[in-house]
């Protein structure tokens, strides 16, 4: 028997969201609010924030079944293979017991000259059953992937939000924060550091948009958080978007900011994983014309290793950067902290976990990054240890 009883859906059973938008398809949750997303209109931008990376339903139930109506928009690119469906992963007292995929939506279609293309679908729906009658924490991860109006919330007994009794971390990366291409919502990296941690992710990975803007660091200052983290580095090397020059005083510009709504919480910094073809090679990256041809999507980088001594940026260049200002900032501030990136995934993990498309890491290598960071964050002598 399909689950009855309708429970709205409010801002008390969504975790990791920053705004809620009421739309003709249901509550739309942002990772950005209003105001940063009217202070840059870029399509990219605009559609990783509003894609629910580290976004859940949270509540506690006797329910054994469970159903979610949803409207997603999926973005793909003419001439580039579609991503695989992302899965809503349910998890029942903090252990993933089932996943599925929805249907219908609407789907944009881009090409490279700017065109944008829009098919409309229909909203669609989850089911889960078989949960154990008993009460307990259900939480029910939204693709990271997928734009996602959240429609209507069914069971087949009442829930009750559930308590915020854990730590928050917050956290800002580029699109392997996010997710890609990892194999499900509450499998990215984050997500399981955050489970081992037992802590409550609000996850601002912005996809292409890790780009010390201002605006994210306001955001990130005016959130609650006990534990803060920055990942910094890819995406600013595969836009090619800045010098060195710029780099340092738009870092401590960044860190400033957080500082000025969180000045004693642990704030770690982390510095890039390995991407060997980002080490020495300064951006732009892009799409490998090549193998879209043979259908695979496989990044490359366009820059000029000569241009590096002009300023150009590499992750050898931001590592170095990065240790740099986390070392200075210490002095008066104790409660910063540097993680290189290269112990999360470094040379030997490329040679057995190479990355799929030259640029993010796979579902495994989520995993192995997860158990690192989480390791070196919320071990006994990591910064987050006492969060």
């Amino acid at each position: 028997m399909a689950a009855s009883t309708r429970s709205p859906i409010t801002a008390d059973l969504i975790r990791g969201a920053v705004e809620l938008e009421r739309t003709e398809h249901g509550l739309l949750p942002h990772r950005l609010p209003a105001w940063a997303r009217d202070q840059c209109p870029d399509p990219q931008l605009l559609m990783a924030e509003s894609q629910p990376a580290g976004v859940r339903l949270a509540f506690r139930t006797s329910a054994t079944e469970v159903e979610l109506d949803a409207h997603r928009v999926v973005t793909n690119y003419q001439g580039v293979p579609p991503r695989p469906d992302c899965f809503y992963d349910l998890c029942v007292d903090g252990e993933l017991t089932d996943q599925m995929s929805i249907t219908g939506g609407d789907e944009v279609l881009l090409d490279f000259t700017g065109g944008v293309e829009r098919r409309n679908g229909p909203t669609g729906t989850v089911r889960f059953a078989g949960l154990p009658a008993r009460d307990k924490l259900v939480e029910l991860w939204l693709p990271w992937s997928e734009t996602t109006h959240l429609a209507e919330l069914r069971t087949d007994a009442p829930l009750s939000p559930a308590p915020r009794d854990r730590p928050v971390w917050l956290h800002h990366g580029s699109s392997i924060s996010q997710g890609s291409v990892a194999d499900s919502p509450s499998t990215t990296w984050p997500a399981l550091a955050a489970l081992q941690g037992g802590v409550e992710l609000v996850n601002l990975g912005l996809s292409g948009s890790a780009l010390l803007d201002p605006f994210t660091a306001r955001t990130m200052r005016d959130l609650p958080a006990d534990l803060v983290s920055v990942k910094v580095g890819i995406n600013l090397t595969n836009l090619d978007l800045m010098r060195r020059r710029a780099f340092g005083p738009a870092v401590h510009g960044f860190l400033d900011t957080i500082r000025d709504g969180h000045p004693t919480v642990p704030l770690l910094v982390v510095s890039p994983l390995l991407c060997p073809m980002h080490e020495e090679t300064p951006g732009p990256g892009t799409f490998d014309v090549e193998a879209l041809g043979e259908g695979t999507v496989r990044f490359q980088a366009l820059g000029d290793p000569a241009e590096v001594s002009a300023g150009k940026l590499t992750l050898q260049v931001i590592r170095e950067e990065l240790a740099g200002i986390v070392a200075q900032r210490a002095a008066t501030d104790p409660a910063i902290h540097y993680l290189d990136g290269l112990t999360l995934y470094g040379e030997a993990d490329h040679d057995a976990l190479p990355l799929p498309d030259a640029l993010h890491p796979d579902g495994e290598t989520h995993r192995l990054i997860g158990r690192r960071f989480a390791d070196a964050a919320f071990g006994p002598d990591g910064p987050f240890a006492e969060g």
